[in-house]
């Protein structure tokens, strides 16, 4: 139980954190003075580390992992002295009498296989001569030869018909001696003869030259006969007898395989001759006439096969056919099975024990042997016997007679018991049970084999059943090796429920799904109700119980996801039972009820108590949320998406915490901003950074509760929108109290210092991270969710609220911003003033450079702390407030000095460029467009305007007028009607009022008394013109005049630009000053006689022209006025500020 809980802790040391993915015991079981937003960031690394490829718990218990063998049964499989002495005699009399051609792999000194023996049954010296003894004197054995002829293929063609009616004929050559053997060369041997050679044998040995002859069955038409027919033939010499066999086309009307079939009821060799004389008989083609070649046509082809060349194991081959002699024609091949067997066996084993049996209790006893050689390592036995053991097996194997089926029978026998014994190759046994299927006859086999199959069956599904029911253990997730043997496994076990076999002689069972799935399940509640137990905390605080409950949470979801990852392949892929699907329902069912049973407990407690609710128990709860949310997202990976879960509301059960957790993390985050404050230098954090570690660990604390939030992952909406409004508003409120305390920490600074710098900088860091809040918390997705369970307006509703508290926040941090900033400057106006002033004292000789290098110096020594220690944002933001202090200090020294020398205005006009070159700073500081602003451009008029003469001021005003008058906005004072016209012969210019329209009412009665007055500008263009008016039209806004005027004037002076007439409505006062109604301008040059063609008949001929009328510009006319009135001494200019001002056109 302590393993398990050292390796679920969240805080270890970062050596040992590095050294081993484990996670051992949780933050909280150090007390509660951790660093809550450490504590949070450790329970989220925990959860990372559990989803590790490499993560793992330590195991269970070792102790309790069963042993691969079942108790008692080494015992069962265990041979008795008795039994190893016969299989001793039994192996001994097998080496004595070894037949057949060894393979390469065979060991063929007898001694040392003799050796072998005595190291394999390891009886004392005694037995061992005893035994030996007694299988010299035994009596050897018979042999015989097992001959089966299974197909032939393309043979001649002998019949009419393309076809032939083939039949074999086979026995054992009798040995020969040397002489018979060489007159024989260059003949072959053949069964038929003709009767007149046969008559002339002087014995009957020379007569049938076979021990016995077989005949198989006629296959009629076809050239490639399937027989599959098998023979035994005893053999008297293995050195010298050789297999004969000829192959014939049957012709007859009399079936040679039909007389041949009594052959084996003939005892003695007289018998046998008379037969084989009516063999011959009836196997001769046409009768008796005719010579021997007019039966060629019969003869397919023969085989001569010494039997000395048959291996061990048989032979299974096509053998191609050979002629009788140099003139026979034959074509094709011949398909057989031969193998040597014993009859006979003098042994007391094969005098009591069936040959299958013997072979297995030989074969376990080997493996024994063999497999001892690797208990050392804990290999995995892969089938591989020595050497040794497969010769001598191959020669018992044969000398038993056993067939291919009950080899694989006896070796599926032998390894399914050892394997209880000891590992063995899933894989290996897989093939057994493949090669078995595929050879096993269940019609063949006697009850007693029949009951020793379906043993053999029982006795490895049911260990299968232990070892799945102990799988954690035995076959771990991280082993690739045992995963493998796992499957492997698996494939046996559905290999041998699908087996006919196993359905015959195994007993009554269930569908194998069913049988695996109820394992599955019983295995998972023995194991979950173990660590249950091993969790259980020693005393029963509130937290202790949670802490145990987490632990044995997070523990279900490393078990959930080696099955999710690994276990679940393997059965879906082998099996395609859903694994994982299975053990996780059952295992989330378990969860919630021991959660839900907690919490209901401990909900019940905090209600009525809320000091229970400490701050280690809110951590605990939160670690204890995460997991449940761990538990809950491996639903996903269920092969039914629809299935209920009990884990599936599990925020419901949390929802008196959540509020209790969100109050914990803004009193935290309040006492975490308060000490990064207090501890900070107000140094910066490194050499690449403008801000210092209180800006750090603010913007961390708030990126903690962000991922606080983020791991909530609250799926109710609406709560979802509560939360995250709150949790928004904390922070909102804490960068607002950050900002505040950081600023006061420099109030008492008297100059521009590197201190000040860092905690514009550092407000600035926050605030940056305050505007990102929308992506960090994810705003989308919630509105998202609301939107989908209350449409359209409820999105909308969610948008504005955030987005309220983002402008606030931001009203807040720029605030505090600004503040500082203006801080900042603040402690550079005195100066600067003074070097203003500095600049307007100056004498007129002095040069520029020298009049505004004090202000340059001054400004560069304090911009070079500036630009080195403020981020570019502030930089920027300083240099823009900098800015408008300069201009609002120039433009109050060009207030303050009036009528001064032109060389005044040439001053600040160049210290005006310079500031602006100075603050560009080649593209570094502000632009050229930010510093060239309305301000700027303003006063850059004004002090143009302060060098022009006043004559040029007024005909800069009458210019503006111009440019007013041509504009096409609309008016809203209404428009005069006129005709002009200037007679150039009596330099008479001619101008006829007609009327007005749409005049704004200016009298009490909502209408006005108008009238016009027109004069030529600028008046000193015209001097000595007076100007001259019309009658007054008492109220009305659309008055009609229809007066005509004239002026004396010089063509030359009209081809001037600004040359024009001057129009202006007012309206009549009987007891006050007349009130302004509008005014318009007329060019001189743009009237007809002038620069515009002359027209017959005067004025009565010319179109008539509207005006709109406007009221002058206060932008353009204000500063002309204000220069203006300040040269006090100019007559001329005094004179036209009081035209203006009788006019009611003054700024006043």
């Amino acid at each position: 139980m302590q393993q398990v809980r050292s390796h679920q802790s969240v805080r270890r040391p970062a050596a040992e954190k590095e050294a081993c993915p484990t996670v051992g015991k949780s933050r909280t079981d150090h007390g509660g003075n951790n660093d809550f937003f450490d504590t949070l960031t450790a329970i989220e690394q925990k959860q990372e580390i559990m989803k590790r490829p490499d993560y793992t718990l330590p195991p269970e218990d070792l102790s309790d992992l069963v042993p691969p063998q079942t108790s008692g049964y080494s015992d069962k499989l265990k041979i008795s002295h008795r039994e190893l002495l016969l299989l001793y005699e039994d192996a001994l009399y097998t080496l004595i009498h070894q037949i057949g051609v060894p393979s390469k792999t065979h060991v063929t000194n007898q001694k040392e296989m003799i050796h072998y023996l005595q190291k394999v049954f390891k009886l004392d010296l005694c037995d061992q001569e005893a035994m030996m003894y007694k299988v010299k004197e035994a009596k050897a054995p018979s042999l015989n030869l097992k001959v089966t002829i299974l197909e032939a293929r393309n043979l001649l063609a002998k019949d009419a018909d393309g076809f032939s009616d083939p039949y074999c004929m086979l026995g054992i050559t009798q040995g020969h001696t040397s002489q018979e053997v060489e007159e024989k060369k260059g003949r072959k041997f053949s069964f038929r003869k003709k009767r007149e050679k046969i008559e002339k044998r002087s014995s009957l040995k020379d007569v049938l030259p076979a021990k016995y002859i077989q005949v198989t069955e006629v296959k009629p038409d076809t050239l490639n006969p399937v027989w599959n027919e098998s023979y035994i033939f005893e053999v008297d010499d293995i050195h010298i007898d050789q297999l004969h066999l000829d192959i014939w086309d049957h012709d007859d009307d009399v079936s040679v395989a039909e007389a041949c079939k009594n052959l084996n009821q003939i005892s003695g060799l007289k018998g046998m001759g008379r037969y084989f004389k009516q063999i011959m008989k009836s196997a001769r083609a046409n009768g008796t006439s005719g010579s021997q070649e007019e039966n060629n046509d019969d003869f397919l082809g023969c085989l001569d096969i010494p039997l000395s060349e048959i291996p061990v194991e048989g032979i299974d081959m096509w053998y191609k056919l050979e002629p009788r002699s140099s003139s026979s024609r034959v074509e094709g091949d011949c398909h057989l099975l031969l193998s040597l067997t014993m009859m006979q066996r003098d042994t007391e084993s094969c005098k009591m024990m069936a040959p299958m049996m013997i072979h297995e209790l030989l074969l376990r006893q080997l493996i024994t042997t063999d497999l001892s050689k690797l208990r050392t390592d804990q290999s995995i036995f892969h089938g591989g016997l020595s050497n040794h053991a497969v010769t001598i097996l191959s020669q018992h194997a044969m000398q038993m007679d056993l067939s291919p089926q009950q080899k694989t029978s006896i070796e599926w026998l032998a390894y399914s018991k050892h394997h209880q014994l000891q590992p063995v190759d899933y894989g290996f046994l897989l093939q057994l049970l493949e090669d078995m299927d595929g050879k096993l006859d269940l019609n063949v086999l006697t009850q007693e084999q029949e009951e020793s199959l379906g043993d053999s069956f029982v006795l490895f599904v049911d260990y299968c059943w232990m070892l799945l029911h102990k799988m954690r253990q035995v076959f771990p997730f991280n082993d690739p090796k045992a995963l493998k043997q796992l499957e492997l496994m698996l494939r046996c076990m559905l290999k041998i429920y699908s087996m006919e076999a196993f359905k015959v002689l195994g007993p009554v069972h269930k569908p194998l799904h069913t049988e695996i799935v109820t394992i599955v399940k019983k295995s998972t509640s023995e194991w979950y109700e173990k660590m249950d137990h091993s969790l259980k905390p020693e005393n029963e605080s509130d937290h202790a119980r949670l802490r145990a409950l987490v632990q044995l949470v997070d523990t279900v979801c490393t078990e959930l996801r080696k099955k999710q990852n690994v276990y679940n392949n393997i059965f879906v892929s082998v099996l395609k039972i859903d694994y994982f699907s299975v053990t996780y329902q059952h295992l989330e069912k378990q969860v919630a009820d021991d959660v839900l049973a907690l919490m209901g407990e401990l909900g019940t407690e905090i209600e009525q108590d809320k000091s229970r609710m400490t701050q280690q128990i809110a951590e605990t709860l939160f670690e204890l949320y995460l997991s449940l949310k761990e538990v809950k997202n491996f639903k996903e990976f269920l092969s039914l998406k629809d299935s209920e879960l009990r884990v599936g509301n599990f925020h419901d059960w949390f929802q008196t915490s959540i509020n209790e957790w969100l109050h914990i993390v803004y009193e935290k985050a309040c006492e975490r901003i308060t000490k990064a404050v207090m501890m900070d230098q107000l140094d910066p954090v490194d050499t690449l950074s403008k801000h210092s570690s209180s800006a750090v660990d603010v913007v961390t604390c708030f990126t903690q509760i962000r991922s606080f939030w983020l791991q909530l992952a609250w799926p109710d909406p609406m709560g979802a929108f509560v939360f995250v409004t709150k949790i928004t508003d904390d922070i909102c409120n804490a960068a607002v109290m950050y900002s505040e305390k950081i600023r006061q920490k420099a109030d008492d600074q008297k100059r521009i210092t590197q201190q000040l710098c860092m905690v514009l900088n550092n407000i600035e860091h926050v605030h940056k991270y305050i505007w990102s809040l929308p992506k960090e918390l994810q705003w989308q997705e919630v509105e998202t969710s609301v939107e989908q369970l209350c449409g359209l307006e409820g999105k909308q509703h969610v948008q504005r609220a955030l987005d309220t508290q983002l402008q606030s926040i931001d009203a807040g941090m720029q605030r505090q911003s600004n503040y500082m900033i203006n801080q900042l400057v603040e402690k550079m106006v005195i100066d600067l003033r003074k070097y203003i002033q500095h600049i307007s004292l100056s004498p007129d000789s002095i040069q520029h450079d020298d009049a505004v290098s004090p202000l340059m110096k001054f400004l560069d020594d304090n911009l070079i702390i500036l630009s080195e220690w403020l981020v570019q944002e502030n930089l920027c933001r300083i240099l823009t407030t900098l800015w408008k202090l300069l201009l609002d200090l120039i433009a109050e020294a060009l207030d303050t000095n009036t009528g001064v020398s032109a060389e005044f205005y040439e001053r600040f006009h160049f210290t005006l460029e310079t500031l602006v070159m100075f603050l560009h700073a080649e593209g570094q500081g502000l632009s050229l467009h930010n510093l060239r602003n309305e301000s700027y451009k303003s006063l850059k008029e004004e002090l143009h305007l302060n060098k022009c003469s006043t004559q040029e001021l007024i005909e800069k005003a009458y210019q503006a007028k111009i440019q007013q008058q041509k504009s096409q906005e609309p008016t809203p004072y209404g428009m005069l009607c006129i005709k002009c016209y200037y007679e150039a012969a009596e330099h008479k210019l001619y101008i006829e009022i007609l009327h007005a329209t749409n005049l704004i009412a200016l009298d009490a009665n909502g209408l006005s008394d108008p009238f016009v007055i027109i004069e030529l500008a600028p008046p000193h263009f015209f001097p000595g013109v007076k100007s001259q008016r019309t009658q007054v039209k008492n109220k009305t806004l659309h008055p009609i005049f229809d007066e005509q005027f004239n002026f004396v004037v010089m063509e030359g002076i009209c081809s001037n630009n600004i040359a024009c007439i001057h129009f202006a409505v007012m309206d009549h006062d009987w007891l006050s000053a007349n009130d302004f109604a509008g005014e318009a301008v007329l060019l001189l040059r743009e009237i007809h006689g002038f620069q515009k063609p002359a027209i017959a008949g005067g004025i009565k001929n010319v179109s008539p022209v509207f005006l709109k009328l406007t009221h002058p510009d206060p932008n353009v006319m204000k500063p002309i006025v204000k220069i203006l009135e300040g040269r006090t001494g100019d007559r001329e200019a005094q004179d036209i500020v009081k035209m203006m001002k009788e006019m009611e056109m003054s700024p006043e």
